[in-house]
Protein backbone atom coordinates (compact mmCIF):
# COMPACT_ATOMS: atom_id res chain seq x y z
CA UNK A 1 0.00 0.00 0.00
CA UNK A 2 1.81 3.47 -1.06
CA UNK A 3 1.65 6.62 1.46
CA UNK A 4 -0.98 8.89 1.44
CA UNK A 5 0.25 12.67 -0.40
CA UNK A 6 1.21 15.80 1.73
CA UNK A 7 1.05 19.25 0.86
CA UNK A 8 3.98 21.02 1.03
CA UNK A 9 3.82 24.60 1.53
CA UNK A 10 6.67 26.98 0.95
CA UNK A 11 6.16 30.73 1.47
CA UNK A 12 8.79 33.80 2.04
CA UNK A 13 8.66 37.42 1.46
CA UNK A 14 9.67 38.15 -2.17
CA UNK A 15 13.50 37.46 -2.77
CA UNK A 16 14.25 35.11 -0.36
CA UNK A 17 13.89 32.06 -2.65
CA UNK A 18 11.33 30.18 -2.16
CA UNK A 19 10.76 30.48 -5.64
CA UNK A 20 14.12 28.84 -6.70
CA UNK A 21 13.76 26.42 -4.11
CA UNK A 22 10.59 25.36 -5.72
CA UNK A 23 12.32 24.75 -8.89
CA UNK A 24 15.28 22.55 -7.37
CA UNK A 25 12.96 20.63 -5.36
CA UNK A 26 10.38 19.83 -8.85
CA UNK A 27 13.82 18.73 -10.56
CA UNK A 28 14.26 16.66 -7.40
CA UNK A 29 11.81 14.63 -7.47
CA UNK A 30 9.76 14.79 -11.05
CA UNK A 31 6.79 12.95 -8.93
CA UNK A 32 6.29 15.65 -6.92
CA UNK A 33 2.73 17.69 -8.53
CA UNK A 34 3.08 21.63 -8.48
CA UNK A 35 0.22 23.11 -7.28
CA UNK A 36 -1.46 25.34 -10.76
CA UNK A 37 -3.83 28.08 -9.48
CA UNK A 38 -6.81 28.97 -10.48
CA UNK A 39 -7.22 32.95 -11.92
CA UNK A 40 -9.88 35.32 -13.07
CA UNK A 41 -6.86 37.48 -15.40
CA UNK A 42 -7.01 37.38 -18.71
CA UNK A 43 -4.22 34.67 -20.11
CA UNK A 44 -1.14 36.40 -21.18
CA UNK A 45 1.04 35.68 -25.03
CA UNK A 46 2.21 32.21 -24.41
CA UNK A 47 0.35 30.84 -21.39
CA UNK A 48 -1.70 27.76 -21.60
CA UNK A 49 -4.55 27.11 -20.01
CA UNK A 50 -3.81 24.19 -17.09
CA UNK A 51 -0.33 25.20 -17.30
CA UNK A 52 0.61 28.36 -15.60
CA UNK A 53 -3.03 28.81 -14.60
CA UNK A 54 -6.69 27.69 -15.05
CA UNK A 55 -8.45 30.29 -16.27
CA UNK A 56 -11.46 31.10 -15.09
CA UNK A 57 -14.36 34.13 -15.14
CA UNK A 58 -15.44 35.41 -11.90
CA UNK A 59 -18.68 34.04 -12.28
CA UNK A 60 -16.56 30.23 -12.59
CA UNK A 61 -14.18 31.28 -10.11
CA UNK A 62 -16.97 32.42 -7.55
CA UNK A 63 -18.82 28.77 -8.46
CA UNK A 64 -16.10 27.16 -7.03
CA UNK A 65 -15.52 28.74 -4.07
CA UNK A 66 -19.06 28.71 -3.41
CA UNK A 67 -19.40 24.99 -3.62
CA UNK A 68 -15.83 24.17 -1.17
CA UNK A 69 -13.99 22.94 -4.50
CA UNK A 70 -10.55 26.04 -3.55
CA UNK A 71 -8.02 25.18 -1.09
CA UNK A 72 -7.35 28.80 -0.75
CA UNK A 73 -8.10 32.12 -2.60
CA UNK A 74 -7.51 35.40 -2.64
CA UNK A 75 -7.81 38.90 -4.84
CA UNK A 76 -4.86 40.36 -6.08
CA UNK A 77 -5.05 43.62 -7.73
CA UNK A 78 -8.91 43.28 -9.09
CA UNK A 79 -7.91 39.74 -10.23
CA UNK A 80 -9.19 36.48 -8.40
CA UNK A 81 -6.24 33.82 -7.70
CA UNK A 82 -6.77 30.48 -5.96
CA UNK A 83 -5.79 26.80 -5.30
CA UNK A 84 -8.19 24.11 -6.76
CA UNK A 85 -8.73 21.38 -4.29
CA UNK A 86 -9.67 17.87 -6.93
CA UNK A 87 -6.34 17.88 -8.28
CA UNK A 88 -4.55 18.36 -4.78
CA UNK A 89 -6.83 15.42 -3.69
CA UNK A 90 -6.21 13.39 -6.89
CA UNK A 91 -2.57 13.33 -5.90
CA UNK A 92 -3.13 12.06 -2.80
CA UNK A 93 -4.68 9.11 -3.48
CA UNK A 94 -2.16 8.50 -5.99
CA UNK A 95 0.65 8.78 -3.02
CA UNK A 96 2.19 12.10 -4.47
CA UNK A 97 3.27 15.19 -2.93
CA UNK A 98 1.75 18.71 -3.63
CA UNK A 99 4.01 21.82 -3.76
CA UNK A 100 2.35 24.95 -3.11
CA UNK A 101 4.13 28.22 -3.41
CA UNK A 102 2.07 30.80 -2.18
CA UNK A 103 1.75 33.70 0.62
CA UNK A 104 1.35 33.13 4.37
CA UNK A 105 -2.70 33.97 3.53
CA UNK A 106 -3.20 31.09 1.43
CA UNK A 107 -1.01 29.27 3.74
CA UNK A 108 -3.14 29.84 6.61
CA UNK A 109 -6.24 29.02 4.80
CA UNK A 110 -4.99 25.33 3.70
CA UNK A 111 -3.68 24.54 7.47
CA UNK A 112 -7.57 25.59 8.31
CA UNK A 113 -9.39 23.50 5.28
CA UNK A 114 -10.10 19.74 5.85
CA UNK A 115 -6.82 18.58 4.45
CA UNK A 116 -5.25 20.62 7.07
CA UNK A 117 -3.30 17.11 8.53
CA UNK A 118 -1.78 16.78 5.49
CA UNK A 119 0.11 20.05 5.38
CA UNK A 120 3.95 20.34 5.52
CA UNK A 121 4.99 23.91 5.36
CA UNK A 122 8.18 26.38 5.64
CA UNK A 123 8.53 29.72 5.84
CA UNK A 124 12.24 30.92 3.96
CA UNK A 125 13.98 34.05 5.83
CA UNK A 126 16.41 36.05 4.45
CA UNK A 127 19.42 36.39 6.15
CA UNK A 128 19.09 40.03 6.64
CA UNK A 129 16.86 42.98 4.99
CA UNK A 130 19.46 44.78 3.33
CA UNK A 131 19.99 41.13 1.48
CA UNK A 132 16.76 40.71 0.69
CA UNK A 133 16.88 44.39 -0.86
CA UNK A 134 20.20 43.49 -2.34
CA UNK A 135 18.23 40.22 -4.15
CA UNK A 136 15.26 42.44 -5.33
CA UNK A 137 17.98 45.28 -6.84
CA UNK A 138 19.75 42.40 -8.73
CA UNK A 139 17.15 40.76 -10.19
CA UNK A 140 16.81 44.05 -12.62
CA UNK A 141 13.11 43.66 -13.39
CA UNK A 142 11.16 46.29 -11.07
CA UNK A 143 11.18 49.73 -10.46
CA UNK A 144 12.69 51.19 -6.96
CA UNK A 145 8.90 52.26 -6.43
CA UNK A 146 8.04 48.55 -6.99
CA UNK A 147 11.51 47.23 -5.10
CA UNK A 148 10.29 49.19 -2.10
CA UNK A 149 6.70 48.08 -2.03
CA UNK A 150 7.60 44.68 -1.79
CA UNK A 151 10.40 45.52 0.92
CA UNK A 152 7.54 47.38 2.98
CA UNK A 153 5.08 44.31 2.24
CA UNK A 154 8.01 41.63 3.37
CA UNK A 155 8.20 42.97 7.08
CA UNK A 156 4.62 41.34 7.43
CA UNK A 157 5.22 38.47 5.73
CA UNK A 158 7.54 37.63 7.89
CA UNK A 159 5.60 38.50 11.11
CA UNK A 160 3.91 35.09 10.44
CA UNK A 161 7.28 33.07 10.34
CA UNK A 162 5.56 31.54 14.04
CA UNK A 163 2.91 30.03 11.91
CA UNK A 164 5.09 27.08 10.18
CA UNK A 165 6.11 23.94 11.20
CA UNK A 166 9.80 24.39 9.76
CA UNK A 167 11.52 27.60 9.04
CA UNK A 168 14.87 28.00 7.01
CA UNK A 169 17.26 31.23 6.79
CA UNK A 170 18.56 31.11 3.34
CA UNK A 171 21.70 32.50 3.52
CA UNK A 172 23.27 29.80 1.20
CA UNK A 173 21.28 28.20 -1.36
CA UNK A 174 22.54 25.09 -1.33
CA UNK A 175 22.24 24.74 2.33
CA UNK A 176 19.16 25.72 2.37
CA UNK A 177 18.01 23.34 -0.28
CA UNK A 178 19.81 20.06 1.72
CA UNK A 179 17.76 21.26 4.59
CA UNK A 180 14.23 21.20 2.59
CA UNK A 181 14.99 18.16 1.29
CA UNK A 182 15.63 16.70 4.85
CA UNK A 183 12.52 18.24 5.82
CA UNK A 184 10.08 16.23 3.16
CA UNK A 185 12.30 13.16 3.32
CA UNK A 186 11.46 13.20 7.31
CA UNK A 187 7.85 14.09 6.71
CA UNK A 188 7.33 10.88 4.47
CA UNK A 189 8.82 8.78 6.47
CA UNK A 190 6.24 9.95 9.47
CA UNK A 191 4.22 7.04 10.95
CA UNK A 192 1.02 8.20 10.02
CA UNK A 193 1.70 8.66 6.75
CA UNK A 194 2.71 5.14 5.67
CA UNK A 195 -0.70 3.02 6.16
CA UNK A 196 0.80 -0.18 4.77
CA UNK A 197 2.95 -0.58 8.00
CA UNK A 198 -0.07 -1.69 10.05
CA UNK A 199 -0.27 -4.77 7.69
CA UNK A 200 2.94 -5.15 7.75
CA UNK A 201 3.27 -5.40 11.34
CA UNK A 202 0.34 -7.98 11.99
CA UNK A 203 2.65 -9.69 9.33
CA UNK A 204 5.69 -10.03 11.54
CA UNK A 205 3.33 -11.27 14.85
CA UNK A 206 1.78 -13.65 12.53
CA UNK A 207 5.27 -15.01 12.05
CA UNK A 208 6.41 -14.62 15.69
CA UNK A 209 3.02 -17.02 16.27
CA UNK A 210 3.86 -19.57 13.22
CA UNK A 211 7.59 -20.48 14.95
Amino acid sequence: MQRRGLLLILSSPSGAGKSTLAKRLMAWDPSLRFSVSATTRAPRPGEVDGREYYFKSRAEFAELVATGQMLEHAEVFGNFYGSPRAPVEAAMREGRDTLFDIDWQGGQQIRNSALGRDVVSVFVLPPSIAELDRRLRGRAQDSDEVIAGRMAKSRDEISHWAEYDYVLVNDDLDRTFEDLLTVLKAERMRRDRQPHLAEFVRGLNGEFEAR
